[in-house]
């Protein structure tokens, strides 16, 4: 006999309440995704098991503020990611150096490293941005960077919306994407490293 799996929102729903069982059940389900997320990273079995333990006590801290519990993967993913980059980054910061090999700076720190965390960081906040909107605009921009391109023709005839709509929903969309938590709380993020 196959037990049916609980659905998201109510194992939230039970967790909100103090349902152990349901915790139990929203670890189980999503330790592998952190734990994938946290692949990503060259860090220490140490940092990672830090940065898992972190991303579910601020599931704890934030599980009354989750509007959308069918988000909660992504949410998981997102807090994983920045969690990651916050302990990489501190991690640079106190990094022991020899002062008998030490040249400067410059060699302490790879760019490199930094500017893929970001650009996984940007990609991963656009995806999280796009869950944000309603399912007709997130359809309307995903079709609008579909590779190859598809003409407007083409993006009307699969959304049954005439021509002269399409221009006018994808600057109200973009607007909307623009005013997401994910996107902004990147920019504000990358603001905050300058």
């Amino acid at each position: 006999m196959t037990q049916t799996q609980s659905t998201i929102p109510d194992l939230v729903a039970r967790a909100r309440a103090g349902d152990s069982a349901a915790w139990n059940e929203l670890v189980d389900r999503f330790l592998p995704l952190v734990f994938s997320v946290l692949a990503r990273f060259r860090m220490s079995r140490a940092d990672a098991e830090d940065v898992n333990q972190t991303v579910w006590l601020r599931l704890v801290e934030h599980l009354d503020d989750l509007r959308e519990p069918e988000a909660l993967p992504g949410w998981l993913a997102t807090t994983a990611r920045h969690e990651a980059i916050r302990v990489l980054q501190k991690g640079e910061r106190q990094r022991p150096v020899d002062p008998l090999a030490w040249t400067g700076f410059e060699a302490a720190v790879d760019p490199g490293i930094d500017d893929e965390l970001f650009a996984d960081e940007r990609r991963h906040a656009l995806r999280e941005g796009l869950t944000e909107l309603g399912p007709e605009r997130r359809e309307l921009l995903l079709l609008l960077m579909h590779d190859p391109p598809l003409s407007y023709a083409e993006i009307s005839d699969r959304l049954g919306r005439p021509i002269g709509w399409i221009g006018p929903t994808r600057a109200r969309a973009l607007s909307e994407l623009r005013a997401t938590t994910a996107l902004r709380s990147m920019l504000e993020s990358e603001n905050g490293r300058r």
